[in-house]
């Protein structure tokens, strides 16, 4: 059965009709010159995209996620890092201290910019500077117990070194979201912006989220590669 929807013409009488109408028909039939793109304007008025603590801030959250894959990925074929350290632990914990700061300074370069950059009257409220907090509270409480159910090595890309765990951790926050650590990294830096009614702060958050998008679809399939090596191997066994 075809997925139109019908409505009737308006016309009285008994001569009624149906006219199919394509609700499926995707984005073509959008008319993007009636879309209100007031809010948007506003935001990006008050935002220097040529201000250089603004540069910094993007390229420390596009590099982050790159970095720590790219080395992971090496140190998962060449094992050269665990030869180096002496073992894939110390390997591993080596990495994620960098890994830590690399988040610092991300973390300090989008401070710096929202700070330089024009706060907006319009989101300097109580109600937004509150939904700021609690955007903070519920990213805090995502990132950290998340890093006491995968412990440092889960955390900090342990798989790629070999240190694989037993089982899947299917315990909170991995029952309620899917890749908690980065939405609620995320989450705190969207209630950064919010208090700080900054409009630069939503634009570097939306980069973050973006971030996160795409270095989960590069992490997910690969780490699901690696355990499915193992269990072919133990197979084998």
């Amino acid at each position: 059965m075809s997925d139109v929807a019908a409505v009737q013409d308006d016309n009285p009488g008994d001569n009624k009709h149906t006219v199919p109408l394509d609700c499926c028909g995707g984005l073509s039939n959008v008319d993007y010159s009636k879309m209100d793109v007031t809010l948007m304007k506003e935001v990006l008025k008050h935002i220097n995209f040529r201000d250089s603590s603004f540069c910094i801030a993007v390229i420390a959250i596009i590099f982050n996620p790159l970095f720590w894959n790219v080395v992971a990925r090496w140190e998962h074929r060449s094992r050269t890092l665990s030869k180096l350290f002496g073992s894939p632990s110390l390997a591993c914990y080596c990495l994620g201290f960098v890994i830590i700061l690399l988040n610092v300074y991300r973390s300090h370069s989008m401070t710096v910019a929202m700070k330089v950059q024009a706060r907006w009257e319009l989101m300097d409220r109580t109600d937004v500077f509150y939904a700021g907090v609690a955007l903070m509270v519920l990213g805090t409480v995502l990132v950290v117990s998340s890093f006491l159910a995968l412990g440092f090595t889960g955390t900090f890309l342990g798989d790629y070194f070999g240190i694989l765990m037993e089982e899947k951790v299917t315990c909170f926050p991995f029952n309620v979201l899917e890749n908690p650590m980065y939405w609620g990294s995320t989450a705190n830096y969207l209630g950064l912006a919010l208090i700080g009614s900054s409009p630069v702060g939503l634009v570097l958050t939306a980069i973050v989220a973006v971030a996160y998008k795409v270095a989960i679809r590069i992490e997910g399939p690969f780490t699901e590669h690696i355990y499915l090596e193992r269990s072919q191997r133990r197979k084998l066994q």
